[in-house]
């Protein structure tokens, strides 16, 4: 099996290599570079030594051998990698050669590569510091916070309000870059390096401009959600970092219109980035998924680029996460619409872990010998998930998850949207046959009466644990529920899956187990209520247990509403499922699903393993001619194989066999080809629906069912 991989890997290679060879594709002269969705993103990000040996010669060469299309370096901001005339700009002390970051940027033009250069405005060094303390944080404690002879900023202070303006021009009047890359931008109240929470900023600038915005009324000192102040300073946040970023878009755009705006928020921004990193157990391993399916539907007239991040974390920066790892990301993003886009440490000279190198020149390679099938999506999905936020934590983010979970084993196709984002969505919400909230506890009004809406035209609800707990009304209404105890540990309880009928997964099963949260509600007579709790019952030696009787609750309710039938379980369904894995808890949601609707499941019928994820997509291929099409060319099927991932660490993905695909398509494919293969696929076609036999999957396969 090894030496047919490596034969295939080779084959990529050289078909990449032939292409890099020829003549770019002529998109018209004014449209944006970064619109075409073809990236393949590499960053360097150097510390100040490697300065001192940094080399055009040498990241070009590096950059060509992984097909990378667009590099993102250090430029300036905590410290200018160029000679700056600003002396509020502290210059990088190990900058050898003046020229360095010219020659690089003129070199990478001339291999067709494109320049983002980045810069950070969170730190200044103590010696600028000390000229102007007034720029810095400052904790409700009076405390500054440093990184060695760094010291974090306040975004509202006049370094960030009027002085990286002048750093971002001077380096826009300098030198011809592509994009630019804006690091940690917005409020700095934690310390990531050393994993510290310092406070509210209460620096000067900022309880000016607060008082100014909210008539007033003075900086809250704590994160109180329940503080009508605080909930001021959260608007007052949003309010100001969008406006910066307002201006700092102007300002480019100003200077040259084809220069991307490159960073983690999505208002007056070109290119949205998100990373996938490795922190603590459980790994997850849909890292690339979860985050391009999320920014890419959310955000759909954005080009998204996801991060793979190399170092296990900012303790460990010189130990890079495992190969299987980072391929699996990198396939993902592929899979799910955005580029390809890696962050190392350093340069790629004398690399202190150098294992991902031929992971990178393989999947880089793979994108670009086949590009033309990547980057321009349109969903088939008709299941949607809400996410809590872009950047999930805590206990919302294991809720979220662990219905990801879910839906991924049983390769049900679904795409994320955003909590915030329901009333922008609207209209494309109107697409979707069922919308998943798991643990959504706030949303706007507006957002509630899109969900109405939707509910009232067929779309079905399916809710989890405290969903909607902070619209008493709306859960009344949508769901016919009433909460009795929100919150209630489950540890002991059991569910009964009386009607089997509806819970065909659960044959053979009288009850199921349960921990976390169970949360006990009442329900209207016209909500037809199913899995009874059963109480806890007598703890002890096997001699004596018993005695679970009914407690007179039910962790799911099923409401009619409008057209639509609402589902509501009050319980850490996803969260139970993501930390235990137990397949009886994610049944529940398999068979919920298909009682709704079981056309959803009919999508794609797969014997692949729960482990080989599946994303059907259809494609316009993307070329020039995209931009006049009305139609699709047909449907491309993304297999990404996990098997190797074994919770706590990656291995080599097992070789699958035979994998059987029934596929729904509203038309009948000309042909049915397998990327990088020379002999098509044959498939059947009836009643809409198309099946064929894939021999062989190794790492990952794209299949492409051309109209």
């Amino acid at each position: 099996m090894m030496c047919r991989f490596i034969t295939s890997v080779l084959a990529i290679l050289l078909t990449a290599s032939a292409l890099m060879a020829q003549s770019p594709k002529s998109w018209p002269a004014d449209y944006p570079w970064w619109k075409i969705n073809n990236l393949r993103t590499i960053q360097f990000n150097l510390p100040a030594t490697e300065a001192a040996t940094l080399n055009a010669d040498s990241v070009v060469a590096d950059l060509k051998r992984c097909f990378a299309n667009t590099l993102i370096i250090n430029i300036g901001g905590i410290m200018a990698f160029y000679p700056t005339q600003l002396d509020f700009h502290y210059h990088n002390p190990y900058l050898r050669s003046e020229t360095v970051m010219k020659d690089i940027i003129d070199q990478c033009h001339l291999a067709g590569i494109k320049v983002m250069v980045r810069f950070d405005f969170s730190r200044i060094h103590e010696s600028i510091f000390k000229a102007h303390p007034d720029w810095c944080y400052l904790s409700p404690k009076g405390e500054r916070v440093y990184n060695t002879d760094m010291v974090v900023v306040s975004i509202n202070a006049p370094y960030v309000q009027q002085k990286a303006f002048d750093i971002i021009a001077e380096v826009l009047d300098t030198f011809p870059i592509d994009g630019i890359f804006l690091n940690m931008p917005g409020y700095q109240v934690n310390n990531p390096y050393e994993g510290v929470y310092h406070g509210i900023d209460q620096n000067e600038h900022d309880q000016k401009r607060f008082a100014e915005y909210s008539k007033g009324l003075a900086l809250p000192t704590k994160e109180d959600k329940t503080d009508p102040v605080f909930q001021k300073y959260l608007a007052f946040k949003q309010y100001t970092v969008e406006d910066w970023t307002k201006g700092l878009h102007e300002l480019i755009k100003s200077k040259n219109e084809n220069v991307a705006l490159c960073t983690y928020m999505d208002e007056y921004v070109d290119i949205i980035r998100h990373e996938s990193q490795t922190n603590s157990l459980p790994y997850w391993p849909y890292s690339a998924s979860d985050n391009v399916n999320n920014a890419i539907h959310t955000f759909p007239h954005h080009t998204i680029s996801n991060a793979s991040i190399q170092q296990i974390s900012f303790q460990s920066r010189y130990n890079a996460v495992e190969p299987n790892e980072v391929r699996i990301r990198l396939y993902e993003n592929i899979a799910n619409g955005s580029g390809l886009d890696l962050s190392m440490m350093g340069d790629m000279q004398d690399y202190e872990d150098e294992r991902n190198y031929k992971v990178i020149r393989e999947v880089y390679g793979f994108h670009k010998a086949h590009e033309k099938y990547f980057g321009r999506y349109k969903t088939t999905a008709k299941i949607a998930l809400i996410a809590p936020g872009s950047w999930p934590s805590g206990l919302p983010m294991q809720e979220y998850r662990g219905i990801q979970l879910m839906l991924k084993e049983a390769h049900l196709s679904y795409d994320i949207i955003e909590d915030a984002q329901l009333q922008k969505r609207a209209e494309d919400l109107k697409k979707y046959a069922l919308i998943l909230l798991p643990d959504i506890t706030f949303l706007p009004a507006a957002s509630v009466e899109v969900l109405k809406e939707l509910s009232r035209n067929g779309t079905h609800l399916v809710a989890t644990n405290r969903s909607l707990s902070d619209h008493p009304e709306a859960l009344r209404e949508l769901f016919g529920a009433k909460t009795t105890q929100m919150e209630a540990e489950g540890s002991g309880y059991y569910l009964t899956p009386v009607h089997q009928s509806m819970f065909r997964r659960l044959a053979g099963q009288k009850m199921i187990m349960w921990k976390f949260n169970l949360g006990k509600y009442d329900w209207t007579e016209q909500t037809q209520k199913q899995l009874p709790m059963l109480a806890k019952g007598r703890p002890g030696p096997p001699e004596i247990i018993g005695g679970h009787d009914s407690t007179g609750y039910y962790a799911l309710g099923l409401h009619s509403y409008g057209k639509a039938v609402n589902a509501l379980l009050p319980v850490n369904l996803g969260r139970l499922y993501y930390l235990h894995g137990y397949q009886e808890h994610k049944n529940i949601l398999l068979d919920l699903i298909d009682h709704l609707d079981p056309h959803l499941s009919k999508a794609i019928q797969t014997n692949a393993p729960d482990r080989v994820e599946v994303i059907l997509q259809e494609f316009t291929e993307n070329t020039p001619a995209a931009l006049t099409k009305k139609t699709t060319d047909g449907l491309i099927l993304h297999l990404v194989n996990l098997t190797g991932f074994s919770g706590n660490t990656y291995f080599e993905p097992l070789p699958v066999r035979n994998l059987t695909f029934r596929l729904k398509s509203s038309f009948k494919p000309s042909k049915i080809q397998q990327l990088g293969k020379s002999k098509a696929i044959p498939f059947t076609y009836t009643n809409d629906t198309v099946q064929f036999v894939l021999p062989e999957l190794e790492a990952f396969t794209g299949i492409i069912l051309t109209k």
